[in-house]
């Protein structure tokens, strides 16, 4: 390498030619579509998907959960999901959904401080401000009854995580020092105190959810795509292509539904457009917006 080469991977940057995230690239057995948190945000799952489809029809769409909660349209949410074909993983808000359906009184607390109201507003359950004992069972009875029973057996049965190739998907982030089927289930729904912080030595990716970035983006071998969408107007959606290139183009495609322009990030990590940074130095990924 050039010492005019090192300066331009250096102003800009871009990972070193050997460094992991060329060698090793995310390689999945098929092109996917992997969207983040939702929310309750079923009017920017409409627009984004769109953009998916407009990218190719043979794209596997790959959803990493929270679909509920904090925004107003968490049943439309629930039944767009279930008329995808798509494979829809379970995140913490669907688990904290469920276990309010168990035990109201015990987790009920829990879910409504976590933005539960929202999801009962949607299926026209109201529940008071400091709700009595009573109030969660028969709120629990409600909503139980309009969500109805297809929607509650399809949020039991939500995996946990999905493999393809060397790229997992999962909410949370799993423990990056364990085999991913030796995992303890919690960790894949709240994340492990080591996922952000440790890379995982076995060669695989994990895209995730949960953690609430301003951009999407790709590093570490962590492809992050929670952007806050309840309360920021950004769903983010990652577009993975087995064949590319990775040497010339990193084969990941940032897609956020809002009203900003489109931006790409060439192999060198320059910004093409008035959009933000999708991630960190070592990312070579187009955005559209």
């Amino acid at each position: 390498m050039t010492s005019w080469t090192r300066k331009i991977l250096a102003q800009f940057g871009a990972a070193k030619p050997d460094a992991d995230v060329l060698v090793n690239p995310p390689k999945p057995d098929m092109a996917l579509a992997i969207i983040g948190d939702i929310h309750g945000r079923d009017d920017l799952v409409a627009k984004l998907l769109p953009r998916i489809l407009a990218e190719g029809d043979d794209r596997q769409l790959v959803f990493v959960g929270d679909y509920v909660d904090r925004g107003a349209q968490s049943r439309h949410v629930l039944e767009r999901l279930q008329a995808l074909p798509a494979i829809c993983l379970k995140g913490n808000h669907e688990a904290m959904l469920l276990a309010f359906l168990d035990d109201p009184v015990e987790n009920g607390g829990r879910w409504l401080r976590n933005g539960g109201r929202p999801t009962l507003a949607s299926y026209d359950v109201s529940m008071p401000e400091t709700p009595s004992v009573d109030d969660l069972r028969s709120g629990r009875d409600r909503f139980r009854a309009h969500l109805g029973e297809k929607t509650e057996t399809w949020l039991r049965h939500l995996a946990l995580y999905w493999q393809s190739g060397n790229l997992v998907v999962n909410h949370a982030g799993p423990d990056p020092a364990r085999p991913i089927r030796d995992q303890d289930d919690k960790v894949f729904l709240w994340g492990h105190q080591r996922f952000l912080r440790d890379a995982r030595t076995d060669g695989l990716w994990v895209a995730h959810g949960h953690w609430v970035r301003d951009f999407g983006g790709c590093a570490a071998g962590r492809i992050s795509l929670d952007t806050g969408a309840w309360e920021t107007d950004r769903l983010t959606a990652a577009l993975i292509d087995p064949d590319a290139r990775p040497f010339h183009r990193f084969p990941v495609k940032v897609l956020r539904r809002n009203a900003r322009q489109t931006a790409t990030l060439g192999h060198n990590g320059r910004i093409a457009g008035d959009c933000c940074s999708v991630g960190t130095k070592h990312d070579s990924c187009r955005g559209l917006s």
